[in-house]
């Protein structure tokens, strides 16, 4: 008797978990696994020793000299040559490596996830281009943390160290550097493209903050639909504290917004106030996170999904927030 309810909870902890899996898989199932093109230099531009090495270099990646090196930041090439070569010839760039290292080591886990995510951009979109991935490091002065088009990503990973690393990012206040861990790598690209016009339909001509909420929101819901094991405050960037305040707060945030009316305002510098980065929107309390606006138009654009059932090519091709906003019926607390 015993023997079999030990089988009973193992059955059922199986099951559980076959639930989980599929529940998190969206309900789709991948049939072409994806594997994109992968060129991993975040350890060899560190080890550039010479200026002639590092100017044949910018020739041949001149994305990552303008964009990650800073090219216009110097009077010409060869000055800029000159101060990178001291730079990575600094005895802290050993440990920026090795921390590299640690944290990423051969790039495997970060490549497989990469390739899970755009094997499944390509189950929605299989006439979608793959894009190039190019992992790169530099030093992190005057450096940058991604760039992305439709054909080539690079991410500079010591960006992306974590809190625990000895050398961070300069010049960002703590709301903002919470979000430089591996974590969020992918997120933040798959955000990148939910707000590209290659995906989100939108109009123009609506300067309105609730088109703001409802184009956020579908960049939102466009990477959840690319990320499904990915938790929700992963994808908007909130602390887990943060989204569970704001769950049960929301009959008061979107009180505050009626009230104010803020949802028909053109107004920029209410825009930023609602949809952009603060530590926290202080308007509405010392503890509403930063970019609620944005969560909010999470939750319409997730409300009108649903009620209408589409699928997320639908939804994306939608290009009237207005009447993505009536359609949803949201009315938060009924």
């Amino acid at each position: 008797m015993r023997k079999l309810f030990i089988l009973f909870i193992i059955l059922q902890f199986l099951i559980g978990c076959d639930k989980e899996v599929d529940a998190c898989q969206n309900g789709i199932t991948i049939t072409e696994q994806i594997s994109l093109e992968v060129e991993q230099m975040q350890y060899s531009i560190l080890d550039i020793s010479t200026e002639e090495a590092l100017l044949k270099f910018m020739e041949k990646e001149p994305i990552i000299a303008d964009y990650f090196l800073k090219r216009g930041n110097y009077p010409n090439d060869s000055i800029m040559a000159n101060v990178l070569v001291q730079r990575f010839n600094n005895p802290h760039i050993d440990t920026l490596a090795m921390e590299i290292k640690e944290a990423f080591g051969d790039a495997e886990k970060l490549i497989k996830e990469f390739n899970d995510a755009f094997s499944t951009l390509n189950y929605y979109y299989p006439e979608s281009k793959l894009p190039k991935l190019k992992f790169v490091a530099t030093g992190l002065e005057n450096g940058a943390d991604l760039y992305v088009s439709d054909s080539l990503i690079v991410i500079g990973l010591d960006f992306y160290l974590g809190k625990n690393a000895k050398y961070r990012p300069l010049g960002f206040p703590q709301y903002l550097l919470q979000k430089y861990t591996p974590e969020y790598i992918l997120p933040s690209v798959m955000l990148l493209y939910g707000i590209s016009p290659q995906f989100n339909s939108g109009d123009p001509a609506d300067k309105t903050i609730l088109a703001d909420m409802i184009s956020y929101g579908k960049a939102y819901y466009f990477a959840k639909s690319m990320l499904p094991c990915v938790a929700d405050s992963t994808i908007i960037g909130y602390t887990s504290e943060e989204m569970t305040g704001s769950q049960n707060n929301i009959g008061v945030i979107w009180a505050h917004f009626l009230d104010n009316e803020l949802l028909y305002s053109q107004d920029n510098f209410l825009k930023q106030k609602y949809l952009g980065e603060r530590p926290k929107t202080y308007e509405i309390g010392d503890k509403c996170p930063g970019r609620i606006g944005t969560w909010l138009g999470w939750y319409i654009v997730s409300a009108y999904t649903t009620r209408k059932e589409l699928s997320l090519q639908e939804l994306m091709k939608k290009d009237n927030a207005q009447k993505i906003f009536q359609e949803s019926k949201f009315r938060p607390g009924k």
